[in-house]
């Protein structure tokens, strides 16, 4: 087939629709899903009964057939999609925004019917996670009914949702300790050390993950053999452990440590600054000590992620 012609807003020329099609695909990289965390979010009836509601959103919906493009769709206010009632067995149903466009499928008339419009495909697997191969939509929840039930409640509802293009803010943060400061063997607890590893870092309101990495470079351990953890500190969320496990005796050396961990932000923390720091705590089995100078160099790698909310 030949490059479609003319060229996206020629001037003077007549550009098909899926020509404006395509470039929303291509804005959007070719992903498709809901544009922030809380669009077209599925809930319970305000007085649960026999169907569900469909918040505020829009979302971007690629185009079964190649060439199709994609289409980009926006729903104002609760949206009542009826489910029916469950007879004597249970049934899982999908949610889906689905466009039935009549160049490609089916024979809905534009300047009288609803192109685009929630879907529900009946009688799925409980395991369901995708639409039907071939179908113009996308997911947005799974509902696994129980049986002889014709109200449905917060808890029978699966979030299937996927953001298209997750906004994603990365820094890089550093600190050099300006004097000598040890933390010796002592009392199999955990003490705000490194002072030096602090940071105000600003959370965006659309975080609902995080990676942190703090590596510090020229770690001196020192008198006797170590025996320590650290952990990262976001706010209040504590880390998992990484254990300095070290066993050269008295002399005086340097070693690079790295201490990672996944942060599930809570809706508290979304939209606020938080204190970045390190803990560590110093074991009693082994009486060598740590300490960090001059010649310490410690980094803070912070990404936040956005995703459904």
């Amino acid at each position: 087939m030949a490059l479609i012609q003319p060229p996206m807003l020629t001037h003077g020329g007549t550009h098909p629709a899926r020509a404006f099609r395509m470039m929303v695909r291509d804005l959007a990289r070719g992903n498709q899903g809901v544009t922030e965390g809380n669009d077209l979010k599925v809930r319970e009836l305000s007085t649960p009964g026999a169907g569900v509601r469909v918040g505020d959103g829009s979302a971007v919906v690629r185009g079964a057939a190649w060439g199709q493009g994609s289409y980009t769709q926006y729903n104002v206010g609760d949206a009542v999609v009826p489910i029916a009632p469950t007879g004597s067995a249970g049934r899982s149903d999908l949610i889906c925004l689905r466009v039935e466009d009549p160049e490609y499928e089916g024979n809905r008339d534009p300047a009288a019917d609803d192109i685009g419009y929630f879907h529900i495909v009946s009688g799925v697997s409980a395991s369901t996670k995708t639409v039907p191969s071939g179908m113009t939509a996308i997911p947005l929840a799974r509902l696994d009914l129980p049986a002889n039930t014709a109200t449905v409640t917060s808890a029978m509802v699966t979030d299937l949702r996927q953001i298209a293009n997750p906004r994603r803010d990365r820094k890089l943060y550093t600190a050099y300790p300006a004097a000598f400061s040890e933390l010796k063997y002592q009392d199999n607890k955990w003490h705000n050390w490194p002072t030096a590893a602090s940071w105000s870092v600003p959370i965006p309101s659309w975080a609902v993950s995080g990676k942190v990495v703090v590596t510090i470079a020229g770690l001196r351990m020192s008198r006797a053999n170590v025996f320590a953890s650290m952990q990262t500190r976001l706010g209040s969320d504590l880390g998992e452990n990484t254990v300095i496990d070290d066993n050269q005796g008295s002399v005086v050396r340097r070693q690079t440590v790295v201490i990672a961990d996944n942060i599930t932000i809570s809706a508290a923390q979304r939209g606020t600054t938080q204190t970045l720091s390190l803990q560590t705590y110093m074991s009693k089995i082994e009486t060598g000590d740590l300490s960090v100078d001059g010649s310490t160099s410690i980094i803070a790698d912070v990404e936040f992620t956005e995703g459904v909310l």
